[in-house]
């Protein structure tokens, strides 16, 4: 108790409330830290943060990681960090990384390092959202059928295969040239590149990079929308704040139906991480690289170790690519086969498509001074700013899109990049939710059946392959979406464009 009791005293020393969203981490909370953390959290949302860490001194850490706060401060003391290491509203504690967690790393720097556990294993997991000109009342009669139709188009669960037909030389393909091999081969639209992070393809993937193990977990399941927090939402707009940014998204009125598609580069990314966490443990002694925490295994960017993980890295991210591209295809064929129309008529096109586990080599100022940095974004979304170079013409006014997805069954928002996120978090927001309660914790406290009558009340028509997974996805396992993209309006590090409500969920 005593110990406790001082720890938390460390807590309030090196803690500090700048403002009502904002909190930094000075220097000595963690050892060896090279820059002051910063996190983002409003008044609902602070107290699970501090909740965990008080928890992890009365016992030993969450389910065998740190507490968020501590792995924002072990992150501040890696090689080549610079600015800050963040926090975003929706951090809970993950690999290595916190997820929500942001770090910039400078490439000029002989010293910094890339870290696979600031990327995460589901490399490029991120969300994708689809227009159409369809309205409500068109879509309620046919709901159920509607649900039932992109459960049979979408293959859904933890094993599921695709049905795009891919072999082995395919696969080779899409690794390296991302969307354009969608393209090529006739699953997109020239304009889906136009609105997606990267264009969907980066130029950096080297298919050799990724191991034979992660190909062979990656081949059966291309084009498949996979299980845990991953799904495909029918939703409706339910609130416009920004109508002049919302209608450059071609969102015009509440009650216009949308399709919401969060999903990665399934068991191929994860292998690729894993493999990377393997090579990157030897190479750290080599390197002579200490660290607060092992689960921060890393390498130096400029290493061989470093440039192999980039590289494959990019090669998982064009597979998540096309497997979200794939999942569009399906989802255009199985909406014009109800609707007896052409994707085309029902204007289903996608508005953005962005990632939220990744690592890229981005120019930002740092000390007043423009610098090539490499940020990892672990559970945040890239935001860039109006004018931004990177970002769509039809977006330059605007700012880029931030899709951020709620849990099953709640609201979805959709954000717009700010300047004030460019200046301080290397334009980054946040990615969702967040976890709240771990999922082994969820699995505990509900039933299949509560979470699916709970759906069925709010008149959300549900298709789900492992009903024992909906647990751990229920809202009450989650954080407030709406407290999380609050506290980014009110930090200005993002700015909310319009609300989305769920009528129909498919998950795995």
């Amino acid at each position: 108790r005593n110990n406790c009791a001082q720890e938390m005293e460390v807590v309030s020393k090196y803690i500090e409330q700048v403002d009502s969203v904002r909190y930094r981490i000075k220097k000595g909370f963690v050892p060896n830290m090279n820059v002051e953390g910063f996190f983002y959290v409003n008044d609902s949302l602070k107290d699970l943060l501090f909740d965990e860490l008080k928890e992890s001194h009365s016992n030993s850490g969450v389910g065998g990681f740190l507490p968020a706060v501590k792995q924002i401060g072990n992150v501040a003391s890696l090689p080549g960090i610079v600015g800050h290491s963040l926090g975003m509203p929706d951090i809970h504690s993950g690999y290595g990384f916190a997820i929500g967690n942001v770090a910039a790393f400078d490439m000029s720097d002989p010293q910094a390092i890339v870290s696979p556990g600031g990327v995460g294993f589901d490399i490029n997991c991120g969300v994708r959202l689809i227009r159409t000109n369809l309205t409500e009342k068109d879509v309620l009669p046919v709901k159920e059928q509607l649900a039932q139709s992109l459960f049979d188009h979408i293959p859904v669960g933890v094993g599921s295969q695709g049905i795009i037909p891919t072999n082995q030389n395919d696969l080779e393909e899409a690794l390296e040239m991302g969307l354009d091999w969608s393209l090529r081969e006739g699953y997109a639209w020239a304009e889906d590149k136009e609105h997606c992070e990267e264009y969907g393809r980066m130029l950096n993937a080297d298919p050799s990079k990724v191991s034979q193990r992660a190909k062979k977990r990656g081949l059966p399941q291309l084009g498949t929308l996979g299980a845990g927090n991953h799904y495909a939402e029918v939703q409706v707009v339910d609130e416009i704040y920004d109508k002049s940014a919302a209608s450059k998204m071609g969102i015009e009125r509440k009650g216009q139906v949308c399709i919401f598609v969060h999903s990665g580069s399934r068991g191929l990314g994860h292998q690729v991480a894993t493999d990377a966490l393997m090579l990157m443990e030897k190479a750290m002694a080599k390197q002579d690289i200490k660290l607060n925490d092992r689960q921060l295994a890393c390498a130096r960017i400029n290493s061989q170790e470093g440039q192999d993980y980039l590289a494959g890295m990019a090669a998982a991210a064009n597979y998540a690519w096309v497997n979200r591209q794939s999942m569009t295809f399906l989802v255009r064929q199985a909406f014009a086969k109800m609707f007896h129309s052409t994707p085309d008529d029902l204007d289903m096109h996608v508005v953005y498509d962005v990632s939220h586990n990744i690592a890229k080599v981005e120019e930002h100022m740092v000390g007043g001074r423009p610098k090539q940095v490499l940020v990892h974004r672990k559970g945040a979304t890239r935001a860039f700013p109006p004018h931004h170079p990177l970002i769509p013409v039809d977006y330059q006014f605007t700012g880029q899109p931030v899709l951020i997805g709620g849990t099953m069954g709640t609201c979805s928002y959709v954000l717009t990049g700010t300047d004030t996120g460019m200046a301080e978090t290397f334009g980054s927001t946040c990615h969702g939710a967040g976890r709240a309660m771990s999922r082994n914790k969820s699995r505990r406290a509900l039933t299949p059946q509560d979470v699916m009558d709970e759906l069925a009340a709010k008149g959300i028509s549900i298709r789900v392959a492992s009903p024992k997974l909906v647990m751990e996805e229920a809202p009450d396992s989650y954080k407030d979406v709406t407290a999380v993209v609050d506290t980014c309006h009110a930090a200005g590090i993002s700015k909310k464009c319009f609300k989305l409500r769920p009528i129909a969920v498919i998950k795995g």
